[in-house]
């Protein structure tokens, strides 16, 4: 199952375990379950503290294996082949049911020990999702952590019965104790602060009562931890609050164009973010979303948790999200056929139909990701031609299961519980078209999350905070960075050299004011 190159990294990394493992598997004669067999084989091959046994029935599911701690026997469980983007997962929960500590906070831990009642958590994901093992990484460490807590993956397209019963139509989907919990990437404290209800409460109190901040960065991405990291090299006090650390870069799959990183994935990056702030004596706030910006003798941030922070300066590096194509069916219907990350959702519409909405690189860039899993692609694009790059375009086309439709305006997405279909009018003839289909992936740009900042700064008509060449915004004192400002050309590396330059306004405004 696993080549030697792979089996030598196991083994050294198994090194790190300090007390034995014991993995009981639930196997059948199928093929899933020969390659099942395969893995443990192997993983038991690697670390003399690991053994594997077969029980004889009563799993919920087969094939699937239980990673059980000494004295243990409900211990994290993988229904389905943990491999692809989920092998980090495995190795993880082998370290952690072996003893090695989780590179957590303590107070995280602690809160996590003391969670009261009996938690079962099932996770559907499935193998080419990048947002998935954030989810079954969190839910392993609390089923580690605590043994009131059960966590399970579950490959979605291995147990499709279950994925259609359940009508699963995008993953990470989690359930809690049989009734949906969350739907998409959830970090894990997000997760805890979601089970424990009072944790919250606590935690704007205790924000609320931080000192002033020199300077305090609203927003995790790119341009945010730049900024964190050059005002922190300056020896002033700074703290970054964000809903997220990673932010929008937590949804892109492959990141080729960031200079001096040749290949690197988006969850990969934003940890390589987080890791490089956490090296300085920056305090790093997370799960804050920005409700109001106020100035006075400080500038102060509230946030929808209730907490309100205080700072010299701040530097406004919230970003932006995917837009929504706003049509009757869109929000009812979000993962029940709505989708937008193709590489994520893709493989649960094996087989189907599904339409893709915009003509920009990305739209044309999922459609032929789409076209080698699902049965057919249709694209549907407002515009009069294709605006994605000329080779993405011709790749398109040779492809035999996607039709392209220009000209047309996406009027509803249709369907009760899951999508059934999409009608669009005709711009040219005005007639109204209807598709039957089963998935529809909205992929029409980008909106800046700044909502929250109208009447307080100045903004552009497409609602971007308006900067000049320092990142200074219409508020002295106040900054701005990153895909939320009117700078043109949206990239990481552009968002991460805004939020330096922001930083160093931000310094020369301190010494001078």
């Amino acid at each position: 199952m696993l080549d030697a190159n792979m089996k030598a990294q196991l083994a050294a990394y198994l090194e790190r375990m300090t007390q034995p493992v014991e993995i009981v598997a639930s196997l059948d004669d199928t093929p899933a379950s020969a390659d099942m067999r395969a893995l443990l084989r192997d993983i038991a091959e690697a670390s003399p503290r690991v053994s594997v046994t077969e029980s004889a029935g009563g799993a919920q599911r087969t094939p699937s294996f239980q990673v059980n701690p000494p004295g243990r026997t409900n211990g994290p469980r993988f229904a389905g082949l943990p491999m692809g983007h989920e092998f980090t997962s495995l190795v993880l929960a082998l370290l952690q049911a072996g003893g090695h500590p989780p590179k957590v906070e303590q107070a995280l831990l602690e809160q996590i020990r003391a969670l009261d009642g009996d938690l079962d958590f099932e996770v559907y994901v499935s193998l080419t999702c990048h947002n998935c093992p954030d989810v079954v990484q969190a839910l392993n460490l609390m089923a580690v952590q605590n043994p009131r807590i059960r966590a399970t993956m579950i490959e979605g397209s291995l147990f499709q019965r279950e994925i259609e019963e359940r009508q699963v139509m995008g993953v990470p989907a989690v359930f809690l104790n049989g009734t949906l919990f969350g739907s998409g990437r959830m970090s894990l404290e997000e997760i805890v602060a979601k089970v424990d209800s009072a944790a919250g409460e606590r935690e704007a109190r205790k924000l609320s009562g931080r000192d002033p901040f020199d300077v305090l960065i609203v927003g995790g991405g790119p341009a945010g931890a730049a900024a964190a990291v050059y005002a922190a090299r300056k020896g002033i006090r700074t703290g970054i609050a964000s809903e997220r650390f990673g932010g929008q870069v937590l949804d892109t799959l492959g990141i080729e164009n960031f200079i001096s990183v040749k290949e690197t994935e988006g969850p990969r990056f934003a940890l390589a973010l987080e890791e490089h702030v956490r090296h300085y004596d920056v305090d790093i706030m997370n799960l804050q979303r920005a409700k109001a910006l106020r100035t006075g003798e400080l500038v102060e941030v509230e946030f929808e948790s209730g907490a309100t922070l205080k700072a010299r300066t701040v530097i406004l590096a919230t970003g932006a999200r995917w837009r929504n194509v706003n049509v009757p069916g869109e929000q009812e219907l979000k993962n029940k056929g709505v989708a937008y990350c193709p590489h994520c959702d893709g493989p649960l519409y094996k087989g189907k139909r599904v339409a893709v909405i915009g003509g920009g690189n990305s739209g044309v860039e999922a459609a032929i990701d789409l076209a080698g899993i699902v049965r057919h692609v249709t694209l549907v694009e407002f515009d009069t031609k294709l605006k994605a790059d000329a080779v993405l375009q011709d790749k398109l086309r040779s492809l035999t299961n996607v039709d392209v439709v220009l000209n047309a305006q996406t009027t509803a997405i249709t369907g009760t519980d899951k999508v059934d279909g999409l009608t669009y009018q005709d711009r040219a003839t005005g007639e109204e078209k209807r598709v039957d289909l089963e998935g529809v992936f909205v992929q029409i740009g980008l909106v800046p999350n700044t909502e929250w900042l109208k009447g307080a700064v100045e903004l552009s008509r497409f609602g971007e905070i308006i900067v000049d060449a320092r990142g200074r915004t219409s508020l002295p004192g106040v900054f701005a960075a990153g895909d939320c400002t009117a700078v043109p050309y949206k990239q990481i590396i552009i968002a991460a050299g805004d939020g330096a330059k922001a930083a160093l306004a931000a310094f020369d405004h301190l010494i001078r004011s």
